[in-house]
């Protein structure tokens, strides 16, 4: 079980947290929602819970619940700009489907 960063998600992840100037690393977990089942949270990490798994990738701490770790193992998490878009794009060998607003997906 792995996730990881490339390089180019590690050095937006890491300017984002120091210009927030807090957090330990970056939260990834996953919500029932939308039309296909699960959505990705991500957001800062401010603390390690009893039930979390600790992973680090490119010289960030990514923080994983115990829920969300069989949703998002083996995921690979990328920022990528699309004209005047940029977002972090997971790929995720676990998703089989995904709705057509691309917002949510199913395993």
């Amino acid at each position: 079980m792995s996730i990881m960063l490339t390089e180019r998600a590690a050095s937006h992840v890491k300017r984002f947290l120091e210009t927030k100037g807090q957090g330990i690393g970056l939260r990834l977990g996953v919500k029932p929602t939308g039309c296909s089942g699960y959505a990705y949270q991500i957001e800062a990490a401010e603390s390690v819970g009893a039930e979390d798994t600790v992973f680090e990738s490119n010289g960030v701490t990514l923080i994983v619940d115990a829920k969300s770790l069989p949703y998002l193992s083996g995921t690979e998490l990328d920022y990528v700009r699309e004209g005047l878009n940029a977002t972090f794009k997971f790929r995720n060998p676990n998703v089989k489907d995904t709705c057509g607003c691309g917002e949510s997906f199913n395993v």
